[in-house]
């Protein structure tokens, strides 16, 4: 059959048609995953908190969407972790984010990558998180994105309280220093510390040594350091009432080893604290939120409890010391976008409740703050959070050397209180 022109015009062109569709079919590539959502490439993620639970999360999101199998978590070992990210920018493989506590800010300020307050503001932030995660805003704008708070707890040995005709654990410093630690403190006729109420005194041999001594400036009203001009100003022993929180905090802390003092409990031969409250020689442990079930695991004979830590009895503002954990991002990462997007959603509602409670720390989120705890360990966590601070410390390793210097030139009686007050002081301004 012969065609006519008009038709066989139409048939050579569904041939071609048909050829151009196999063709499309055969080379079409559809878009990635990551495009959809906004990761462009992979996102590395490096943290000082161990990997399983973000593993867990992250697993459970690449199910759900193949794009987030793109995003990976590495623990660094806290100690490791400066040295590890340096030598990481120099070799120019840097990570797309950070998952750290605040006290690496100042040491990392110039590495890492602040969202101006065109961006994220300021209204926005302080309406969402409780006013401890201020301390991630600085002059040039918002350095984290924030996830949780650990805030600093006290433990006591229901055990020894009760032995002693103690029902509950103390709520002020004046209850420890007229009541608790005469009841509990015990020492042979060498002055030998057999059973110490308190671990205070000393640097160390108190775990968190630190965080105690920051605690007792808050409650101070210590001014911290502050920010002028990007200049950080050191105000540690300034107060807005006038009082010197550094001179107090230091003259309170070492009255408890002194051995001519009536509030004597605690000496540089004794064990490491943490490890004397598990061996239950230590009535009260100023440790972490997060170090509760692992205190637990430690002695599962140890009969225990967490409470605030004491304030002063004419106190109208509670203060404790919290680690702030966020997202940080390095100036150097290469995905910064795919960072941005990783760190929305990472620290958002749904995730920041999820990371939060599996460290056993306190979200700084207000919305699920409110909610409360129902855990043993997590209502009393939850309740110290907003009353948590932290402070823009230079360098902890270096930071250490110097507290634990003026400490032991109190102890020892190398120099007076002013005399250590002024030298944490002036040591201090040469780290900045």
């Amino acid at each position: 059959m012969k065609l006519r022109p008009f038709e066989l015009s139409l048939v050579v062109g569904f041939a071609i048609l048909m050829f151009a569709a196999l063709f499309l079919l055969k080379t079409y590539e559809p878009t990635p995953d990551s495009e959809v959502v906004g990761l462009g490439s992979s996102v590395v993620i490096w943290g000082t908190l161990p990997a399983d639970v973000f593993s867990s999360i992250l697993t459970e999101l690449g199910e759900k969407d193949d794009a987030y199998r793109a995003i990976s978590y590495r623990y660094i070992p806290p100690e490791d972790f400066d040295t590890t990210f340096v030598n990481a920018l120099a070799d120019q493989t840097p990570p797309d984010l950070l998952f750290m506590s605040h006290e690496k800010l100042v040491e990392h300020r110039n590495r890492l990558q602040a969202i101006p307050y065109e961006s994220f503001p300021e209204r926005d932030f302080r309406d969402t998180y409780i006013d401890g995660a201020g301390i991630f805003m600085l002059q040039d704008g918002v350095y984290a994105f924030p996830v949780g708070v650990d805030p600093l707890v006290m433990y006591w040995n229901r055990n020894i309280f009760s032995d002693n005709g103690l029902l509950k654990a103390p709520s002020t410093w004046e209850e420890i220093a007229s009541e608790i630690n005469p009841k509990i403190t015990t020492r042979n006729f060498n002055r030998n510390i057999e059973l110490s109420a308190i671990a205070m005194g000393e640097y160390t041999n108190v775990k968190n040594s630190f965080s105690v001594i920051s605690m007792l400036l808050a409650q101070g009203g210590s001014q911290f350091v502050t920010e002028r001009e990007k200049q950080y100003q050191i105000n540690l022993d300034s107060s807005v009432n006038g009082t010197q929180p550094l001179t107090n905090s230091l003259l309170f802390y070492t009255n408890f080893s002194n051995v001519n003092n009536t509030q004597y409990s605690w000496n540089r031969s004794l064990s490491l604290d943490r490890d004397m409250f598990v061996s239950e020689d230590l009535a009260l442990y100023f440790g972490y939120g997060s170090e509760g079930k692992d205190l637990e695991a430690k002695n599962p004979n140890l009969t225990f409890d967490i409470a605030e830590v004491p304030q002063g009895v004419n106190t109208t503002n509670k203060r404790t010391y919290g680690n702030f954990y966020g997202f940080f991002i390095p100036k150097a990462s290469k995905n910064k976008q795919g960072a941005i997007t990783t760190a929305n959603l990472l620290s958002g509602v749904e995730y920041a409740k999820r990371i939060t409670e599996a460290y056993n720390i306190a979200p700084v989120n207000r919305q699920l703050l409110s909610a409360g705890s129902n855990d043993i360990y997590g209502r009393i966590i939850y309740k110290s959070a907003p009353n948590a601070r932290g402070w823009l410390n230079p360098d902890r390793n270096k930071f250490d050397e110097i507290f634990s210097k003026a400490i032991s030139d109190v102890s020892s009686n190398r120099t007076d209180v002013s005399g250590a007050t002024g030298d944490t002081v002036t040591r201090l301004r040469q780290l900045y």
